[in-house]
């Protein structure tokens, strides 16, 4: 695969049970800490379901900003709830998996939420690739996610 093979990782100062329960919302449509890089439409099924699909759309200048913005979908192929979501990208602007996965740490008082990104740009995106470093601002807005999400759960009770 001519591509990304990513993973990302930070320390949530809260349990494995508040990040899933985060997780989910936000692949759910929530827009709370993923955006403004990204915001997620859930399909008929539920994304924390097998068979679950997601419609992910990357705002390459932000919500609202303007810009391209690069869309695909996902459909949940293994769910191991407050543990483990993997996805495998079946259209649009990448092909691959991603899978986010839960560790407690500290006892369950904290969370290591790593997510990996293993994918292969399509269509237009496949010359925009050869020009942009499309899997560095992939891990920033990442980064970026996940330290809102510990923003957001910093007071969740532990």
């Amino acid at each position: 695969m001519n591509g990304y093979d990513l993973i990302d990782d930070a320390f949530i100062d809260t349990t494995p049970d508040a990040v899933w329960a985060a997780l989910v919302a936000e692949l759910r449509g929530a827009a709370r800490w993923w955006v403004p890089h990204n915001t997620f439409a859930p399909g008929a099924v539920p994304p924390d379901q097998v068979g679950g699909e997601t419609q992910w759309t990357v705002h390459t200048k932000g919500v609202d900003k303007g810009g391209m913005k690069l869309r695909f979908t996902s459909r949940t192929r293994a769910v191991d709830p407050g543990r483990r979501l993997a996805t495998e990208y079946v259209d649009g602007a990448f092909r691959g998996s991603a899978e986010f996965v839960l560790d407690p740490v500290d006892g369950g008082r904290r969370t290591r939420l790593s997510l990996r990104f293993s994918a292969a740009p399509q269509g237009g995106l496949r010359l925009l690739a050869k020009v942009a470093d499309i899997g560095l601002q992939h891990s920033k807005a990442t980064q970026d996610a996940f330290a809102n999400l510990n923003a957001l759960l910093a007071g969740s009770p532990r």
